[in-house]
């Protein structure tokens, strides 16, 4: 049967999520996106339907809400919110990023949260999923201030964490420099060194390879979907959308590969430069954004590009568009324009980057499609083995965490491709994702009863 034979069944479902849920959209629509395909695989099998895993599974465990009081530079009291969803440990500690942005709120963090949940455990690691964080926003912060106010969110979070609970790392906001105020603030108040938070800095318990990971594992997930037809990345000309940690870093791989990235972007506008993103311009933009806190228009006067002010990069022809900025960042214009000018693979490095509409449009042309929950998971991936590493004791080397990783995607590919239908070379990875990270779960918690 279609899922247009289930429509009943999942609009049913999603009206008593959304009662249940009122005004949170964005969790809206990652339910929507998950129940579409798995539904019909829940109606087929039973038992996940009388022990009503669906609706255990879009129910947080847990949600932490709490004020933040820190004091600024000039000495004046700021408040912001705080939160922690902690959405299922079916299958380990709850694991997700903490993300400091002024569009913040409960609805985007448990989004992000459910959306964490199949990421995770289509990782093949022990990881359950969360996600966190606050509407404080550290653009235009001094250091001080920022540990000031880092200082007084770990202060209320550090009761509800731990390496065997729950194991926070980095979102949108929150770097390096955020990551070490708040292992600092965990350890003064636990009196204790340990892997309770991912994304430290490598002399004290980090991972080599994670600031890569992400963008890494986005890119080699795009080259396994593409070696499904025959292909690779060499040659392909890319667009890339923002200018943060996962679209530097995905610059890089697709180049390293024999791509030509000639698209990046920021939240005021985006450049277009025809010869490609190399490695000497790809560091200037590296110092540009992660030192300087520039914008990118500074590259185009610099390389004499052209940059297009307040526009998203999709109208560019390309062959691969790797979306890595924000959620809702292509929408159905957008993804018919990419389609029309050539493009032919899609791989996600934000979270939920393709509107529902952007997603329609792919799968009915039939290009390669990579959602975020699997081709963006070689963040948390890397997050996991930086857990293991701190459990063990142990650092391992670039080469052994980057040839990790790329087993983990592959992987993660592999799964995508067994639960996903297919119609000759077309792979519906969508649906393969879903319910790929939707069994282990499953599982797992009818083993564990009705908790």
């Amino acid at each position: 049967m279609t899922n247009n034979a289930y429509e009943s069944v999942i609009k049913e479902f999603m009206a008593k999520v959304i009662a249940r849920n009122p005004g949170e959209v964005e969790f809206h629509q990652a339910v929507e996106e998950v129940v579409t395909t798995i539904i019909p695989y829940v109606e087929e099998n039973p038992k996940y339907k009388v022990a009503k895993i669906l609706e255990r599974i879009g129910e947080p465990e847990r949600v932490i809400l709490f004020r933040i009081p820190w004091k600024d530079d000039k000495g004046e009291i700021q408040i912001n919110k705080g939160y922690r969803i902690e959405m299922n440990s079916a299958i380990g500690p709850y694991k997700g990023g903490l993300r400091f942005h002024p569009t913040v709120n409960l609805g985007v963090l448990k989004f992000l949260a459910y959306e964490q949940v199949f990421k995770n455990s289509l990782t093949t690691l022990p990881m359950g999923g969360g996600k966190g964080g606050s509407d404080f926003d550290p653009k235009g912060k001094s250091d001080n201030e920022v540990m000031a106010f880092c200082q007084s969110f770990m202060t209320e979070l550090f009761r509800h964490i731990g390496p065997n609970t729950d194991v926070p790392a980095g979102d949108i906001g929150v770097g390096g420099r955020e990551i070490g105020f708040l292992f600092g603030q965990y350890k003064r108040l636990k009196n204790e060194f340990t892997g309770v938070l991912t994304g430290k800095g490598r002399e004290w318990g980090g991972s080599l390879i994670r600031p890569e990971a992400t963008g890494y594992g986005q890119v080699y997930f795009a080259e396994e979907m593409l070696k499904t037809r025959g292909d690779s990345m060499k040659g392909k000309t890319c667009c890339v959308s923002g200018s943060g940690n996962v679209a530097q870093y995905a610059t890089e791989k697709a180049t390293e590969l024999g791509g030509k990235v000639v698209t990046l972007s920021d939240s005021a506008g985006f450049i277009y430069d025809p010869d490609g993103i190399d490695s000497e311009k790809l560091a200037y933009i590296m110092e540009l954004k992660n030192v300087k806190r520039g914008r990118i228009k500074e590259y185009a006067e610099k390389y004499g590009c052209e940059y297009y002010e307040g526009k998203r990069p999709w109208g560019i022809k390309c062959d691969v568009a790797l979306p890595s900025a924000t959620q809702n960042e292509i929408d159905e214009e957008d993804a018919k324009t990419l389609i029309a000018n050539g493009c032919f693979l899609v791989s996600e490095g934000a979270n939920m980057p393709s509107t529902p509409e952007a997603v329609e449009v792919y799968q009915n042309a039939k290009i390669m499609y990579g959602p975020g929950k699997a081709a963006n998971a070689g963040g948390v991936s890397v997050s996991g083995l930086e857990m293991s590493q701190n459990s063990l004791r142990l650092s391992w080397t670039r080469e052994e965490v980057d040839a990790r990783l790329q087993q983990i995607m592959k992987d993660i590919h592999a799964t995508c491709v067994k639960y996903g239908p297919k119609d000759g070379d077309y792979i519906d990875y969508v649906t393969g994702a879903n319910i790929g990270g939707f069994v282990k779960i499953a599982d797992a918690m009818m083993a564990q009863g009705y908790v």
